[in-house]
């Protein structure tokens, strides 16, 4: 028999987004947030509970519960109060940005107590939660394979993968993001010389034609489009690029890989000094991140904060020859 029902604990922008198209698909959906599900979401026919004990009420066995709250502690507290109230055979999705070192340690564990666990990398942005994300699972075979119809549900055509065992899908994740981080910055450099032409450009005209056909074209090219075309000046955004932190687990692993990753290193070295000097390319790369995540326009405490506690624990295995 298939999953007809999910639990979701973080009801924030990418958990409320998927929750809600979960429901519009038919599912029944239970979640669970800190200060209270939105109620557009309640309205659409989400289930709230008040603590995580309501999910086994709530949901029948095999239960499915996705969490999508930040990386760090609050992942393990949120998995040991799941495994203290869910039944054996219960499957728990990480779905945040938790270091794949963390989801190893977090997989065996609860596997120790009866609970399946999945890891899994998700991608697509605000835009992706509600109609359709990109999944990076990693997990025992068995236990993804339970969950892969769900999930294949809730992703766009062929944006789902079981990229391998325990830890896989945010080892995969925190990959993707560090290219990400390479492609937004050398966007935003080229954006910036474009800006240094010695005469005016029709920098709208540019943008527009690099959507249609040419090499570069991306969403990221089509979300600079869009925020140069409503403000060209990027008056809205400022120089400042907030981050969780993530990439700098990868260059940290890359150094114990030994792996050469100098566009991948350099995007981060280039975001800090974003916190420092002014730049048009800065801009740039703010109004992208803005424009798919949501991300910050400058500073923000609450992100800092993720970024400091996202990584809970260090591991690295290396690969057998």
């Amino acid at each position: 028999m298939g999953i007809n029902e999910i639990g979701v604990v973080g009801l924030g922008r990418m958990g409320g987004g998927l929750a809600d198209l979960a429901i519009s698909k038919g599912y029944h959906v239970v979640g669970l947030t800190l200060g209270g599900a939105p109620r557009e979401l309640v309205e659409a026919g989400l289930v709230e509970v008040s603590d995580i004990a309501g999910f086994r009420e709530k949901l029948q066995p095999r239960r499915v519960v996705l969490l999508y709250i930040p990386a760090g502690p609050d992942v393990d507290a949120a998995l040991d109060k799941l495994a203290s109230s869910l039944e054996p055979g219960d499957i728990v999705v990480d779905g945040g940005n938790s270091y794949w070192g963390d989801s190893i340690r977090r997989h065996d564990r609860l596997k120790a107590r009866g609970i399946d666990f999945v890891d899994l990398g998700t991608s697509g942005g605000l835009s992706g939660a509600r109609t359709g994300a990109c999944f990076m699972a990693g997990g025992d075979k068995d236990v993804v394979a339970t969950i892969e119809p769900l999930l294949k549900s809730l992703s766009v055509p062929d944006g789902f993968v079981h990229a391998g065992p325990p830890g896989s899908g945010h080892f995969v994740k925190l990959v993707h993001n560090g290219i990400e981080f390479g492609m937004l910055q050398a966007i935003g450099e080229g954006f910036d010389l474009l800006t240094r032409f010695h005469e005016p450009l029709d920098l709208d005209g540019v943008l527009e034609c690099w959507r249609n056909g040419s090499v570069i074209r991306s969403w990221l090219i089509d979300l600079l489009a869009e925020a140069h075309s409503d403000d060209p000046t990027l008056s809205k955004t400022t120089r400042y690029i907030e981050d969780t932190g993530e990439v700098n687990w990868l260059v940290a692993d890359a150094l114990r890989m030994e792996a050469p990753i100098p566009v991948i290193s350099q995007s981060v070295m280039q975001l800090f000094a974003s916190r420092d000097e002014n730049g048009v390319w800065a801009k740039a790369i703010v109004a992208m991140r803005h424009g798919f995540g949501g991300h910050p326009f400058g500073p923000n405490a609450s992100v800092v904060a993720e970024r400091r506690e996202g990584r809970v624990g260090d591991i690295y295995r290396p690969k057998t020859v």
